[in-house]
């Protein structure tokens, strides 16, 4: 008897400074499928989830809720449990970096790297973001503050978040020792870091240029894990925060060796996948690898940058006023039809754009239409024609042997596609089978059949459909974590069968169907669900008013600074046309896309600019034709350089559009 494969998966430990909204369920929601479908497989699986506890953020947020600061932890990772249990997360450890294990453990690290050389005493002058709990250098800042004499007084993180000055002595880990071992690992390890194009942003923006050492601890608070011998320094977030992974498993360094760590760190370290949103990429692929390397570790098998859940106007945010929480939508539509839209409309390491007809449309064509009225439809024609009881599975018609092709390519590419983590592909595999299904029933018209008196090709579609629907439900189960059962149910199937081995020909004999149909998910009112769901990116009032004060402001102030121009100024402009080639995101920029464009010249031109929020998928402006002043002096942001600007245009809603040409006019084109 051999042991069983293990499986390790975790998710970011989420920062208890508010309440988790649908976006950052994603991310869980996300590790809980493929965590239910590898135990769907029969392997041994641990799955690990948690909160991140220490730093300043906490402290203010204690102090202003008139709290200790556990009394305020204790309370918000409470609801973030209470949050886990409703979406039927199936974690195997929760862990807090306040747990005392993980405390203890972290200053045995940090020793490690004090013993190793890795760690040095020195002082950290630059720009400090409290909400990310990240430093930054200037040239990372989204937007410089500047005095009458040109002197930065503060900024903008990529986040949009304040940051202020600090001067404090520090302690730096070396990461510019590891960034050769690092780049190597990359080049020898390339699915280490999914997907691809997240690899391409560390290399460029973070190490080729230079990796930085990295401050480490924080003397400005206290509410942080102490400094082994300097207890005036408190172990800053990173290093605390990911060595979570491990040290939930029982890792100490002071055990010794690999060998001598307890059994579940043995077993399953290191692990399969490590789940983390694209803005924290750089933390698990430059910071993370190094330290565990330092350590003497081996590293995660792959860590999958995801895209962000986002609404139409840019990123779930509550200054915006836009924030969807799950647990509305979970008490109106039931967990199954948030669980699927989730996992359904996120595509792979990109951006999901989540709208409320999108929602709608979801639960009616795919989960009430499709899958639902198959089942409605087959358990009462399995009445009518059977008295109830499905026959055995045959084979007698042509249609047959599709529908069979069908199932068996269906369980082949579900089973790849979620071993990738590619749950939209591995969804529409489920889809194609349902929807070939439906079609049988169309192909073989059993009323006809039963008119004609064909009992036996009647039994044979009858059999068939019973047999469709159990391996559809059956692949369905680390999704929908309750829709199969209710179908093996209705369908009078005692046990939802495991992944492993399924296959349409297994279908059990004598069970019988339920006496009547039950509809699994009930058909939306399009028009008033939508209304509702819109609704509810209306209740954050105070963030609204704060995001329309600002953007008034903002308008106010740009007018002021526009004066009338006479033509001669005016003729100074050089517009002319350009062609996007390619877009991508700066991993350092959380507003800025970098374009490359034909513009009519042999070599063409980069232009960044700030729209990322209205457009999530830069892909969708590839091709297309847009206005660009072409003698704008160039400058450099975020460490990229832009020649030029595009043209955009924003309507009432303060949505920003670039405007764009008819295809037809060539690149260079000049505009008068």
């Amino acid at each position: 008897m051999t042991d069983k494969k293990k499986f390790y998966i975790t998710t970011p430990i989420y920062y208890p400074s508010g309440k988790l909204q649908l976006g950052n369920t994603y991310t869980t929601v996300l590790a809980d499928a493929t965590a239910r479908f590898h135990r769907a497989l029969g392997e041994d699986v641990f799955f690990l989830t948690g909160t991140d506890e220490h730093g300043l953020k906490i402290q203010q947020k204690a102090e202003a809720s008139g709290k200790s600061e556990m009394a305020y932890l204790d309370e918000m990772a409470a609801g973030i449990k209470k949050l886990w249990k409703l979406m039927d997360i199936s974690y195997d450890k929760f862990i807090r970096t306040t747990d005392e294990y993980h405390e203890k453990a972290v200053q045995h690290i940090f020793k490690k790297f004090m013993d190793e050389g890795d760690i040095y005493k020195g002082e950290y002058v630059g720009w400090y973001s409290v909400s990310d709990e990240e430093y930054f250098t200037e040239s990372q800042l989204a937007e410089v503050y500047r005095d009458e004499n040109g002197k930065v007084t503060g900024g903008k993180a990529p986040s949009g978040h304040e940051v202020q000055l600090v001067k404090e002595e520090t302690y730096f880990f070396k990461m510019s020792k590891y960034a050769d071992w690092l780049l190597q690992y990359y080049s020898d390890h390339p699915e280490f870091l999914q997907p691809e194009s997240r690899m391409n942003e560390m290399i460029t923006n973070f190490i080729k240029p230079g990796l930085e050492d990295l401050a480490v601890t924080r003397t400005s608070f206290n509410w942080g894990v102490p400094v082994p011998g300097d207890e005036r320094h408190v172990i800053y977030v990173w290093i605390d925060a990911l060595s979570n992974y491990i040290t939930a498993l029982g890792y100490d360094p002071d055990l010794g060796g690999f060998d001598q760590q307890p059994d579940l760190f043995k077993k399953f370290w290191p692990a399969d996948v490590q789940l983390v949103g694209k803005e924290i990429v750089r933390f698990h692929t430059i910071y993370w690898p190094i330290m565990l390397h330092a350590l003497g570790l081996p590293l995660p098998g792959e860590v999958l940058g995801h895209g962000w859940l986002v609404m139409k106007n840019g990123k779930m945010s509550k200054s915006k006023g836009n924030v969807i929480y799950p647990e509305t939508l979970e008490s109106r539509y039931g967990l199954d039809a948030v669980r699927y839209y989730l996992l359904r409309s996120m595509p792979f390491g990109n951006d999901g754009v989540f709208s409320p007809e999108d929602f709608v449309n979801r639960v009616n064509f795919d989960l009430a239409n499709d899958l639902g009225n198959l089942l409605n439809r087959t358990v009462s024609m399995i009445n009518r024609y059977e008295n109830g009881h499905i026959p055995a599975l045959g084979h007698a018609a042509d249609s047959d042997a599709d529908l069979e092709e069908t199932a068996a390519q269906a369980i082949e590419n579900f089973k790849s596609e979620m071993a990738q983590i590619h749950t939209a592909d591995a969804l529409e595999a489920v889809w194609t089978l349902i929807r070939r299904t439906n079609k049988y029933i169309d192909e073989t018209q059993p009323w006809v059949l039963d008119k004609n008196g064909d009992q036996t090709a009647l039994d044979d579609v009858m059999a068939h459909l019973a047999a469709s629907l159990r391996v559809a439900g059956s692949l369905l189960q680390p999704v929908l974590t309750q829709s199969p059962a209710k179908i093996f149910q209705q369908l009078g199937l005692k046990d939802v069968p495991p992944i492993a081995g399924l296959s349409l020909a297994d279908l059990p004999e004598n069970a019988t169907v339920a006496a009547q149909a039950v509809p699994l998910f009930p058909r939306l009112d399009v028009k008033k669900e939508v209304a509702f769901i819109s609704s509810l990116v209306q209740k954050d009032t105070k963030g609204k008013g704060r995001a329309h004060m600002e953007a008034a402001k903002e308008k106010a102030r740009e007018e002021e600074q526009r004066p009338e121009i006479v033509y001669d100024d005016f003729a100074k402009l050089r517009l002319i046309a350009g062609k996007i080639k390619s877009g991508e995101f700066l991993a350092n920029s959380k507003k800025l896309i970098k374009w490359q464009i034909d513009d009519g010249s042999e070599k063409g031109r980069q232009i960044l600019s700030g729209i990322r929020e209205w457009y999530p998928d830069p892909s969708v402006l590839v091709g297309k034709t847009v206005v660009i002043v072409a003698n704008l002096k160039a400058r450099k942001m975020a460490g990229e350089i832009s020649q030029g600007m595009i043209l955009c245009a924003e309507n009432s809603d303060g949505n920003v559009m670039v405007t764009q040409l008819p295809d037809e006019i060539e690149a260079g084109a000049v505009i008068n």
